[in-house]
C-alpha cells in the first residue's frame, strides 16, 4: 500500500491542485491530510489563491480515499463542507506492519507524544518543516507545508511504501527519507 501525505493546505486553491497532482502521479491507494486544510489561521497571510469553498470541492472528489485528523484551523464548519471525517484529533493507520499515528501536531507532536510503543510512528504536519528521524525507538515524521513552508523548506508532501517514508518537494523530488 503506498500512503500520500499532506499538510497545511491552508485553503490555498493553487497549492490543493499541486497536491492533488503529486497524489495522482504518486499513484498512492490512499490521501493523508494532516490538518489545517481550509482556513488561512489569523497569524498567517492569505495564501496564494485563497478560495476555501474550491479547496473543498476539489478534495472532496477524493473523499473515498482520503484519512484526515483536525488542524488547529479547522473548525466544525468546516465538516459541513468536507465530505470525509476530518475532526478527530488523532487517527490510527496500519501500514507496512507499523501502527502510523496520525495528527496534526498542535495537540499531540513529538514534544508532546501519545503513549505509543516502540517500533511505531507519529506523523504530524503543524510546524510546517520536514522532519524525518528516529527518536527513542518512536519514529517522527513531518511532510512539511505544502502551502507554507517554513525555515527555507520547499512546498513538500511526504510518501509511504514498503517501509520507507519519502518526503518530496512539490516536483517529486526526494528531500528526506527514512526507513521505518
Amino acid at each position: 500500500m503506498k500512503l500520500f501525505f499532506m499538510s497545511d493546505i491552508h485553503g490555498s486553491l493553487k497549492y490543493a491542485k499541486l497536491g492533488v497532482d503529486a497524489f495522482i502521479k504518486e499513484n498512492a491507494d490512499y490521501m493523508v491530510i494532516l490538518g489545517d486544510v481550509l482556513y488561512h489561521g489569523p497569524r498567517n497571510p492569505l495564501p496564494e489563491e485563497y478560495n476555501p469553498k474550491e479547496v473543498a470541492n476539489l478534495i472532496n472528489k477524493y473523499k473515498n480515499k482520503i484519512i484526515g485528523v483536525r488542524g488547529n484551523c479547522d473548525a466544525d464548519v468546516d465538516q459541513m463542507l468536507l465530505e470525509y471525517p476530518c475532526m478527530m484529533d488523532y487517527n490510527v493507520i496500519l501500514a507496512d506492519n507499523k501502527r502510523v499515528f496520525i495528527t496534526h501536531g498542535h495537540i499531540y507532536s513529538e514534544k508532546n507524544m501519545l503513549n505509543i510503543a516502540e517500533g511505531d510512528v507519529l506523523i504530524y504536519g503543524h510546524t510546517h518543516i520536514p522532519v524525518a528521524k528516529k527518536e527513542n525507538d518512536i519514529y517522527v515524521i513531518n511532510p512539511g507545508s505544502i502551502s507554507y513552508p517554513k525555515e527555507n523548506n520547499p512546498h513538500s508532501y511526504g510518501i509511504l511504501e514498503d517501509n520507507i517514508f519519502y518526503i518530496k518537494d512539490i516536483c517529486g523530488n526526494v528531500i528526506k527519507s527514512i526507513e521505518l
